[in-house]
């Protein structure tokens, strides 16, 4: 599939300048401008985005404001235009985004970086460092304000069924430690594992094709030369990012929607033969699939 003509949001959440995140960040902008991309980036930092989700983020008055419910009254709010103008304005450049890359770093200590960057194809790209195993307050305060109800996601539309079903995503990050500590058996406990609330509970919960996360590990340990040969695998990735098939999840007609959307007892039964789960979440108390999360038709 030809790069020239498509769009791409990058969502960019990182402090500094000189740091790794930003150099992938970068890359991503040369290659994909180099390609005929239009690029867009959100510095969330640079725009003092603002990460609570508060009944500020809706203009005029609510439905209930003594028993405000965040969701309820932002999606009444994206169906009447009453949202504010940054959470509006955000929503417009992911809506016309074929490409949606999100930038970020990734730390679990406090003195470990990490960084994380997303790439959707029809697509986010996330460029972030995780923070506490999870991400930083500003970008997650641009996922809660942005990917509101109604516009994003809705009960009916989910999953396989989701709103973005026809876009893809890629998380593109940085560890502060190295790839045996993010094992099955490492310290750190395994990055599949770390990977399920993002990847499905955000992404693939959108609808988003998910697409296998691009991983720089420790770059922070590493001499200059090596992570400039980490930096041009990103590049060479970018190249042919939209011909990759995406991560597996468990399809939607697995489950009984009529039932609290538990597995189907005929795919439970034939499961339970096997030796890996369906997924990293949806185990069924079987051993959870190697590199579920991490490498494409897993």
């Amino acid at each position: 599939m030809a790069l020239a003509g498509k769009k791409v949001f990058i969502v960019y959440a990182h402090q500094s300048s000189g740091s790794f995140n930003a150099a992938a960040k970068d890359a991503a902008v040369d290659v994909l401008t180099a390609k005929g991309c239009n690029v867009k980036v959100s510095d969330l930092y640079a725009m003092k985005f603002k990460a609570i989700a508060t009944v500020e983020d809706i203009q005029g008055e609510v439905k209930d404001a003594q028993h405000f419910h965040y969701a309820e009254e932002t999606k009444l709010a994206w169906e009447a235009g009453k949202l504010t103008a940054d959470i509006t304005e955000e929503q417009r450049k992911l809506t016309e985004a074929d490409l949606i890359i999100f930038q970020v770093t990734k730390v679990f200590f406090a003195r470990l970086v990490h960084y994380y960057s997303t790439c959707l194809f029809y697509l986010w790209n996330f460029q972030f460092p995780m923070y506490w195993f999870s991400l930083p307050a500003i970008l997650k305060g641009w996922i809660d304000r942005v990917l509101t109800l109604g516009y994003a996601f809705s009960n009916e539309k989910r999953y396989g069924q989701g709103i973005f079903k026809d876009k893809k995503a890629v998380l593109s990050f940085t560890t502060g430690s190295e790839e045996s500590m993010f094992s099955a058996n490492g310290i750190n406990g395994d990055m599949n594992v770390t990977l399920w609330p993002l990847q499905n509970g955000i992404l693939h919960y959108c609808g988003f094709q998910v697409l296998a996360p691009q991983i720089f590990w420790a770059p922070a340990h590493l001499p200059r030369e090596a992570n400039a040969n980490l930096l041009l695998a990103w590049r060479t990735r970018l190249e042919g990012l939209l011909e990759e098939a995406p991560l597996t999840f468990t399809p939607m007609d697995y489950f009984d929607g009529e039932k609290g959307f538990r597995l189907k007892p005929e795919v439970q039964q034939k499961q339970s033969t096997e030796k890996f789960g369906l997924t990293v979440g949806v185990h069924l108390g079987l051993a959870v699939p190697p590199n579920n999360m991490m490498k494409a038709g897993v």
